[in-house]
């Protein structure tokens, strides 16, 4: 049990970093290849968002004035990243957006280009596929695609809200998903949503989803108990894991976690426990887990994110912490029984 699990990084920022004059290296002061250092640490996995029409300066200023970096995460950025991945010999997951920048609970913004649109289900498929076609004449193939980014809300806002919209928006999901089968037949689509301690969100948006027709493979769910404020042990998200697995009949991943970078073996110690809750899911339908932006110090950004897995150690110089380690570490972890451990009384 356990072998299929992926150990997965996001490194959507990698290139752009680079492109910056960021370079990393290892305890030793040796420089190091930011993704190779990452394998070396247990990754085998490795995923790249991808956006509409995003900013050439690949930065963008949100509501409250702060400005983020978006990563280098138009077409032909992500199909150079995706083949550096397959070269090293780890494999690929692509997240789809549908936006020109990030698209979260918070922000789910229509692309500019689209916004008079009246046919948005072929302008996603259309973007699906001319994305996953580059990806393909490239000779690589992805193992996972997300169709969509943390879509609690819905996506394609206000067009495609699940509260309001709920039809329009799975018949752009469900065009999302035929793209990519129509591409690679044996890609596994997941559908990602923010929050997985929250089953009041999940679970309305999954019973919406389904209830409309909605078509995917694997149901896939952020976990940062930062944001949340709960603890990093493996039994909280091991029973949401495991309650939408068997609520929806589908393999889950955990798409999104972090922790914080100054506090390395906390966020070890959080990865290790991620692994654990991912294998604690019953008949092998815990399918893996990928740590956000680990080769990215907060300093170095300028919203001065903190949950990387990098830490500054010298100027326009990172290095990564020991977090990543928890993969290598727990490549011979046993699984768990299939429900010994959980506390059935646990309300979720």
């Amino acid at each position: 049990m356990g072998e299929h699990i992926a150990y997965g990084v996001d490194l959507g920022w990698m290139s752009q970093l680079e492109a910056e004059g960021i370079k990393w290296v290892d305890d030793n002061g040796q420089r190091v290849d930011p993704l190779i250092a990452a394998r070396d640490m247990g990754a085998d996995s490795v995923r790249f968002r991808v956006f509409v029409n995003p900013p050439k300066d690949a930065h963008w200023q949100k509501k409250d004035g702060s400005i983020c970096k978006l990563g280098y995460c138009d077409k032909d950025h992500v199909v150079k990243d995706a083949v550096r991945a397959k070269d090293a010999g780890m494999r690929v997951m692509i997240d789809f957006h549908y936006s020109d920048h990030f698209a979260d609970p918070q922000y789910q913004d229509i692309p500019e280009a689209w916004v008079d649109s009246d046919d948005l289900p072929s302008l996603v498929k259309e973007h699906t596929m001319d994305v996953l076609l580059e990806l393909k004449a490239n000779d690589v193939t992805p193992e996972w695609v997300q169709v969509g980014n943390e879509i609690n809300p819905g996506m394609l806002l206000p067009k495609g809200s699940m509260k309001d919209e709920p039809e329009t928006l799975v018949a752009c999901l469900n065009a999302g998903y035929e793209g990519v089968k129509e591409v690679f037949p044996d890609t596994r689509v997941i559908t990602h949503l923010a929050g997985i301690s929250v089953s009041k969100w999940c679970e309305y948006f999954l019973d919406r989803f389904f209830e409309y027709g909605g078509k995917t493979d694997i149901l896939g769910f952020s976990h940062y108990p930062y944001w949340f404020d709960y603890g990093i042990e493996a039994e909280i998200p091991a029973l949401y894991l495991t309650k939408y697995a068997e609520r929806y009949q589908k393999p889950v991943m955990i798409c999104e976690v972090g922790g914080t970078a100054t506090k390395p073996d906390e966020s070890y110690d959080l990865l290790v426990n991620s692994i654990r809750a991912v294998k604690m899911v019953p008949y092998d339908k815990g399918l893996g887990i990928f740590y956000w932006e680990p080769e990215a110090a907060g300093d170095g950004l300028p919203d001065q994110y903190p949950l990387g897995a990098a830490v500054t150690v010298a100027q326009n110089t990172f290095s990564y912490t020991r977090a990543l380690t928890a993969y290598r570490d727990s490549k011979d972890m046993k699984a768990y029984d299939e429900r010994e451990h959980f506390n059935d009384e646990m309300d979720v």
